[in-house]
């Protein structure tokens, strides 16, 4: 058995609703996959002592899952007042239009076509909900839209799916891109430099206790995907197919339409930048 402290990241173990911090509970919703790990992770955020809570990413349109969330919430004493989402995949957003319809809250995101209600989000907003205070911070790169939120008063950070709590991430090629993600990626780092963040409320799979210790690592694993990538391309492998077949032979089949899609991504980040590819 592998100590979890000697994993990336620092992962806390099995994958389980309940607390992860003094603000943050975790709603783990019923949809287990090779992309979603153990399911999505719904977020539920409040101060301990106010009854008001926001969601984050409600997941998928299961009914049963939205109501388990709300009642989550109720039987903490808390009544949800406002939806965020982290972006837009069915896994994270899907359900989100039937949550708002059961909680009355409305929907903020960075798309516009997510948004159920006048108020989006951007970089700089700060969401305030019941003595809650949280952080917007525009982390782009697997989708366009993706954004993580900084939770000062547990040093953590919601990263949606730009950093997982297992394993690594796609970059979802074209509306995904490698040098926003990477750039998103050096801007979660400065979060634990600057602002002492050291926890990881990931989209998926387990909290990470050490989140620059996590950060390091997808920096790692980027830089080296990307040098095999040249080097395989430069070997003569041309196509994204090809250089995944070439590349990614360590990882299962069924993650290949996935890993297509940041190979195209790290082909395109190559030749903008004068590469090989």
């Amino acid at each position: 058995m592998t100590d979890a402290a000697a994993l990336p990241g620092q992962p806390r173990g099995l994958v389980t609703s309940g607390p992860a911090t003094a603000r943050a509970v975790n709603v783990l919703a019923p949809n287990p996959s090779a992309m979603t790990l153990d399911g999505t992770n719904t977020w539920l955020l409040s101060e301990p002592d106010s009854p008001l809570a926001v969601v984050v990413d409600p997941g998928p349109l299961d009914e049963g899952h939205l109501r388990h969330v709300i009642d989550t919430a109720e039987k903490l004493g808390k009544r949800v007042a406002l939806t965020l989402l982290t972006h837009g995949h069915p896994d994270h957003a899907e359900g989100a239009g039937r949550f708002a319809e059961l909680t009355g809250t409305s929907v903020r995101a960075l798309d516009p076509a997510l948004r159920l209600g006048d108020e989006g989000l951007g970089e700089s907003d700060v969401v305030t909900v019941g003595g809650l205070e949280l952080r917007v911070v525009p982390t782009p790169g697997h989708t366009s839209d993706s954004l993580s939120f900084h939770l000062p008063a547990d040093r953590a950070v919601l990263t949606g799916d730009t950093i997982l709590g297992r394993g690594t991430t796609m970059v979802a090629h074209p509306d995904g891109r490698l040098g926003d993600y990477l750039d998103s990626l050096r801007r979660l780092r400065s979060l634990t430099v600057d602002d002492g963040v050291h926890t990881v409320l990931p989209g998926h799979g387990p909290v990470l206790e050490d989140a620059q210790g996590a950060v390091d690592f997808y920096l790692a694993h980027r830089a080296g995907r990307l040098a095999q990538v040249e080097a395989a391309v430069e070997a003569g492998h041309r196509t994204a197919a090809e250089v995944v077949a070439h590349v990614y032979a360590d990882v299962h089949r069924s993650l290949w339409p996935a890993a297509e899609l940041s190979v195209r991504a790290q082909l395109e980040y190559l030749r903008e930048r004068g590469g090989s590819a």
